[in-house]
């Protein structure tokens, strides 16, 4: 198999999709494997230390796309990418699509076969492709709620672990999987009062055992509106797997917030559950609603591409193994991650949307 890696060009995007130990193994397992020159960079792999586990580096992306067959990268393809795709190319990448129609259109148009990571699902319902960059988004919308709370940023001045003599801040997170119980975990670890809602028991049970500065909760619409009234950050991590995230925090909710509070909402790839969310970029990441800074950047993990780009090669490599023979299709997993192929919707959750 002929399998390409592009430079992903998405806006201060770093990451890529298989490091180059990663692509050792395949060469190893002779497959033909060819990345476009600077694809690694961001990350801290140079051109070079592809080319001594055997990989050929091209000059550019027309070249990268027409020698490849299995494009593997990490960010739904863009203008500058759609170009280049063909009907008879297998995309491997996170798509997103439900909250993308018109690159669905287009996916539709070229006729390729589409897999996304993000619904790439096992027997037992897990979403082991998703799950690294949930894990990292997770730690990184506590990270940045952290610093939008601080007052030059336009914040309310809240310290999130507190003093003595000074109250803790107050976190909520929506959504208890991944990404909401790593922003959990990293908000009660730095003294911060959480406050967690999920619909499941394992997972409420989860997030009690953190600690004693840890509440968890179910996610009744007045007891959400309650809490987030009074929380200077708020996250919202809630997924439906392939589904367009539902609305959970309701534009009536962010007026009722203090000025100066943080709404991160890392839902944002599948449309965002915060109502007044609408998707931005590492070069304008922030925006203003009512008094409350919203964060809404749609590739967050793309902020520390060296630690993404090895979290996300080593998840992603047995899959694309995979993936490089002709008989990938029987993979149950792979088979329920397609979201288009020929021209057709295969996935049910893009189906119904």
């Amino acid at each position: 198999m002929r399998i390409g890696i592009p430079r992903e060009i998405k806006t201060l995007e770093g990451r890529v999709a298989l490091v180059p130990a990663a692509c050792g193994d395949l060469v190893q397992a002779g497959h033909e494997v060819f990345i476009e020159a600077g694809a690694g960079s961001k990350s801290g792999f140079s051109d070079e230390d592809f080319k001594q586990v055997g990989v050929e580096v091209l000059p550019d992306a027309e070249a990268l796309y027409g020698k490849a067959e299995l494009v593997v990268k990490v960010k739904e393809p863009i203008e500058g990418d759609l170009q280049h795709l063909r009907s008879d190319h297998l995309l491997f990448c996170y798509l997103h699509l439900a909250a993308e129609p018109k690159l669905t259109e287009r996916l539709l148009d070229i006729g390729l076969t589409g897999v996304a990571f993000e619904t790439v699902e096992e027997a037992d319902g897990s979403l082991p492709l998703l799950a690294p960059m949930s894990n990292i988004a997770g730690r990184i919308g506590v990270q940045v709620g952290t610093h939008l709370l601080h007052q030059p940023e336009g914040g309310r001045g809240v310290l999130l672990g507190g003093l003595p003599a000074a109250d803790r801040g107050h976190v909520v997170v929506l959504g208890a999987g991944a990404a909401g119980g790593n922003s959990a975990r990293l908000a009660a670890s730095s003294g911060a009062r959480v406050t967690v809602f999920d619909k499941r028991q394992d997972r409420l049970a989860e997030m009690m055992d953190i600690g004693p500065n840890v509440t968890a909760l179910y996610p009744y619409g007045e007891t959400v509106a309650d809490f987030v009234s009074k929380a200077d950050l708020v996250i919202g991590a809630v997924l439906v797997t392939g589904a367009r995230a539902p609305h959970v925090i309701s534009r009536e909710m962010i007026s009722s917030m203090n000025e100066g509070a943080v709404v991160v909402d890392i839902s944002v790839d599948q449309g965002g559950c915060v109502e007044t969310t609408r998707p931005t970029t590492y070069a304008d990441p922030t925006y203003q609603v009512d008094g409350v800074t919203h964060f809404a950047v749609t590739n967050m993990p793309g902020a520390v591409p060296r630690t993404s780009s090895q979290a996300l090669s080593a998840a992603i490599l047995p899959y694309v193994q995979h993936m490089a023979r002709p008989e990938w299709a029987g993979v149950e997993a792979l088979s329920r991650g397609v979201n288009v192929r020929g021209g057709e919707l295969v996935h049910p959750a893009l189906k119904q949307a």
